[in-house]
């Protein structure tokens, strides 16, 4: 198999950040989604690519032994171990010729290009025959939800390295919260395990509720002459609407608290948060004479 260059997978150079790396990711796994390119052989192979590339640059530890052994980079550990060993050898062998009082070299070094070739071979598969079993690599996908899409747990099919998969997204999922499906990642070598698919749920903005936990938080008009006489408002939820009384003379930034009209709390049946409403007092415009006449007479008892 070819060697893959991840960083030119993504677009990106060998010194990009995380966030440049999650961000050439995201924006490419968006333009080559399997389901966005149903008619484009070659879609769901790149996207595989780009999958693989993400998985392995957005983890700090996997990316310092790919930038550091290349496309050997899945036996950078079998390579440091043999150091280790090689080190303790020599540092054994050092103590042995102290105590003959005889000279000794040691260990000639080794290029851990000629042990990756003389232990994996050039396929990367073990001198002698012997096929060591490795597990496949991890898949990363997000899934894009908006806030009416966590309320209530349901089922979708997601499309992932040309499989379909059956997912189920509980209530209450948050922002950037990582699931995990065992054995749908890469395919292991040799007989080894499959990996795993991680999916990080993208919860998108509201732009009526703002979302802290398991709280919401929201803002409603009100009319100046409800929150002078008291009365009811209507006002949205996450399952519609619902009217609320007001008191009289209620001030302008008055926060009231809907008991459970908030998120559910992740994995917790029956359990959920509160919505927080704060009223926007509207003063009234465009008066008649007769009511500026009113506002004069309420203005003028009040000094």
């Amino acid at each position: 198999m070819a060697f893959i260059d991840y960083y030119q997978v993504l677009g990106i150079p060998k010194t990009a950040s995380e966030k440049e790396i999650k961000d050439a990711y995201r924006k490419l796994a968006r333009k080559h989604h399997p389901d966005l390119n149903p008619k484009d052989p070659e879609a769901n192979k790149k996207f595989q690519q780009l999958n693989e590339a993400n998985e392995v640059l957005s983890d700090p530890e996997k990316r310092k032994k790919y930038d550091k052994y290349g496309e050997n980079w899945q036996h950078g550990e079998e390579y440091e171990k043999y150091q280790q060993q090689q080190q303790q050898s020599r540092q054994q062998s050092r103590s042995y010729a102290g105590e003959q009082g005889a000279g000794f070299e040691g260990f000639g070094g080794e290029d851990f290009s000629d042990f990756f070739q003389s232990m994996f071979g050039q396929g990367g598969r073990p001198a002698g025959g012997r096929q060591a079993k490795y597990r496949g690599q991890d898949f990363n996908a997000e899934l894009q939800l908006n806030l009416k899409d966590v309320a209530e747990s349901h089922k979708q099919t997601l499309t992932v390295n040309g499989k379909n998969i059956r997912l189920t997204i509980p209530a209450g999922v948050e922002n950037g919260q990582t699931i995990k499906i065992a054995g749908h990642g890469g395919p292991g070598a040799n007989g080894g395990p499959a990996g795993d698919l991680y999916i990080t749920f993208v919860v998108n903005d509201d732009e009526r509720f703002k979302r802290v936990g398991r709280d919401l938080y929201a803002t409603t008009k009100l009319d100046l002459y409800t929150a002078v006489l008291g009365g009811e408002v209507t006002v949205d939820t996450l399952n519609g609407k619902v009217k609320i009384k007001v008191k009289p003379e209620t001030q302008n930034g008055t926060k009231v608290k809907l008991k459970g009209k908030g998120m559910p709390v992740y994995k917790k049946e029956n359990e959920f948060g509160d919505l927080y409403v704060t009223y926007d007092v509207q003063v009234p415009t465009n008066l008649t004479d007769k009511q500026k006449k009113l506002f004069e007479e309420l203005a003028a008892d009040a000094k």
